[in-house]
């Protein structure tokens, strides 16, 4: 069985648990450990997929489908790995699980309880992750929530059982906190960490690495405080304040030791990192030669973690093209006024439509893709985005008047997005949709085949709605051109136009597979096109 490494949060949300999660596994991964991940989150929902982005940053596909956290994402670009659908763990599925049990009649008619039946499943989860990853080395446990949210709880007795049952130098547990300074104050205070862990070591856990996040570095005398009050040696007391980018966060804290300490901790040989490969990820992103910026259009604005996985392919395709990316969002509610301010778009150097549900923006989503088409303003459509694009040519070109995708008008005339015949019979929302990943074929001679340079490839899906096969005919005869289709030839995947060659659209979800040092092919010709647009 592998080591098992656990990441808590304490004090408040948000403080980048996924980051560090990350960080932890970069640090052991450049030092030759084989890891994973595991992603445990306390809420109910069995997983992401019905949750509004606003509730909980944008829903991550895996490739085997699995709709899941946002910090699934960090794991796969920061660590390089595929995630699995069973490296997620609900409170939702843990108790589904034993009721489930329960009602079969499994515990012999036993009084069901927290502990030992919740506590049991919850380790039968993680150990049934560390069964199916014989190769690995270190097995990471990020537990999601904050150090005494009731919901955490059994998740914390688990993980304290975890420990006792393993050898000590098999486990390390690291506390991520927030240490902050109040303006009037003027200086670090620790005292709530102090707090946190004393809630932690009553719940019969310690920390064995305290990692604190805030606006600077830890000073010395509360370094010394935390180490005093908190029983954590001087050497595994970490600073980690917001950065230039995410990337730098391993190397950040392994410049303070945190690598050797890791080591330390779990009885391995200290071997000293070589960052220099990722260095030079990060100065290409830093200092690149040539600037843009692109508006994503989005209902869902308002929450950058909305679109992360958007912004980091964004990013990537960036680094490959010596190109510093900048990143504007836009409400496209503005844009469904008759004084729609399309003016403003004239100042992007690009325009991204990426993926949503419902009526809300839509109408201004769709004015703005046919001004970027009409001006070859150089444009991405990712899923709803696709699906759009296909009604605003319907609409302004093929003269179909009012058409639309029965997931906003189900009594349009021209339904050019619908359900197909086998779809229909589908109520249930959660884990319906088609997910994961897909292979798709690429018609020769089209932009997806060069950018692909292969007649397919297989990316990530996450949409019901597909472009109805009884409009196909129309909407090609008038020049649009789907050059991707699914293998059985009835789902329209990639769509371009023969004479805009700056007007590109998927239906799958490209984002979900690019990488820092292998960025996705669509995202990397969008930025491309934009640079030579600007030019």
């Amino acid at each position: 069985m592998p080591k098992y490494v656990f990441v808590c949060g304490a004090l408040i949300s948000g403080l980048g648990k996924g980051i560090v999660t990350s960080s932890v596994g970069r640090n052991l991964q450049i030092r030759g450990k084989k890891i994973n991940v595991i992603k445990i989150d306390p809420y109910l929902n069995i997983d992401a997929g019905t949750m509004n982005p606003f509730e909980h940053g944008e829903t991550y596909v895996t490739a085997d489908g699995a709709e899941l956290d946002v910090d699934f994402g960090h794991y796969e670009r920061m660590l390089d790995l595929e995630m699995k659908a069973e490296q997620n763990i609900t409170t939702g599925q843990v108790y589904l699980s034993v009721i489930e049990a329960e009602r079969r009649g499994d515990f012999l008619g036993k009084t069901v309880q927290v502990i030992p039946h919740i506590t049991d499943e919850i380790k039968a989860r993680i150990k049934k992750v560390a069964k199916n990853n014989k190769d690995i080395d270190v097995l990471i446990i990020e537990v999601g929530g904050t150090i005494g949210d009731i919901e955490s709880q059994p998740f914390l007795e688990a993980i304290r059982q975890l420990r006792r049952e393993t050898p000590k130098e098999d486990t390390a547990l690291i506390l991520l906190t927030y240490v902050m300074k109040p303006p009037n104050l003027k200086e670090l205070k620790t005292k709530p960490t102090q707090h946190a862990v004393r809630e932690l070591q009553s719940m019969g856990l310690t920390p064995d690495i305290i990692i604190a996040r805030g606006e600077q570095d830890l000073t010395e005398e509360a370094k010394e405080k935390i180490v005093m009050f908190c029983d954590v040696p001087a050497n595994a007391v970490f600073s980690l304040p917001d950065l230039d980018t995410v990337l730098r966060a391993p190397i950040y804290l392994d410049k303070q030791g945190f690598g050797s300490t890791l080591n330390w901790i779990l009885n391995y040989e200290n071997v000293k990192a070589n960052w220099m490969e990722d260095e030079k990820i990060i100065e290409k992103l830093l200092n690149a030669e040539n600037e843009v910026t692109i508006a994503i259009i989005g209902k869902y604005t308002r929450l950058a973690d909305s679109y992360i996985s958007i912004k980091e392919a964004l990013m990537h395709a960036g680094i490959a093209n010596n190109t510093k990316v900048n990143v504007e969002f836009i409400s496209s509610e503005r844009f469904e006024t008759e004084e729609k301010p399309f003016h403003e778009l004239l100042k992007y150097d690009g325009i991204l439509v990426p993926g949503g549900f419902g009526s809300r923006g839509v109408e201004g989503k769709i004015n703005i893709i046919k001004f970027a088409r009409e001006n070859k303003l150089p444009f991405l459509g990712v899923c709803f985005g696709f699906q759009l694009s296909v009604v605003e040519f319907a609409r302004n070109v093929c003269n179909m008047d009012k058409a639309h995708t029965t997931e906003v008008d189900e009594k349009t005339l021209y339904p050019v997005i619908d359900l197909l015949p086998e779809q229909h019979s589908i109520h249930k929302k959660g884990g319906t949709m088609r997910l994961g990943a897909h292979k798709v074929l690429l018609k020769k001679d089209s932009i997806f085949h060069s950018m692909y340079n292969s007649d397919f490839c297989v990316e990530r899906h996450r949409h019901r709605y597909e472009v109805n096969p009884q409009f196909i005919q129309d909407l090609e005869k008038q020049g649009l051109h789907f050059s991707g289709k699914s293998e059985d030839g009835r789902r329209m995947e990639t769509l371009e136009y023969k004479d805009n060659p700056n007007f590109i659209a998927t239906q799958f979800h490209p984002e979900f597979n690019s990488k820092p040092k292998k960025p996705s092919p669509p995202y990397y010709y969008f930025i491309s096109r934009v640079l030579k647009n600007k030019q």
